[in-house]
């Protein structure tokens, strides 16, 4: 059974959550370092490799998500491709609405 959006959404956000947990407990702040492809397909186990500041990039938008280069739904739009990383961004609406609101780093008015 295909996946809607929504649960792809939501898997997208979990796996940010797993790498926010990941870049929080890292004590060497230099080089490469491997987080989750956040692209929300199922049973998706790929490595994105990045430096923090990469990552901080990525996690300056609530709405924009790390991905293997090619990964990513057909509905977020691509901000970024590199050799080793893309970013994708949720689309203006719920999708992207969802992905605000569950941004572990947003602040609550």
């Amino acid at each position: 059974m295909p996946l809607t959006s929504e649960h792809i959404t939501t898997n997208e956000i979990l796996s940010r959550r797993v790498n926010e947990a990941i870049e929080e407990g890292r004590r060497d702040r230099e080089g490469l370092v491997p987080f989750v492809c956040e692209c929300g397909v199922l049973g998706c186990n790929d490595v994105v490799e990045v430096t923090l500041n990469e990552y901080e990039a990525v996690r300056a938008g609530s709405r924009c998500f790390l991905v293997v280069p090619g990964h990513g739904a057909d509905f977020d739009v691509v901000r970024l491709v590199t050799e080793r990383y893309a970013i994708v961004r949720k689309p203006e609406g719920p999708l992207g609405d969802h992905a605000e609101r569950t941004d572990p780093r947003r602040e609550v008015d």
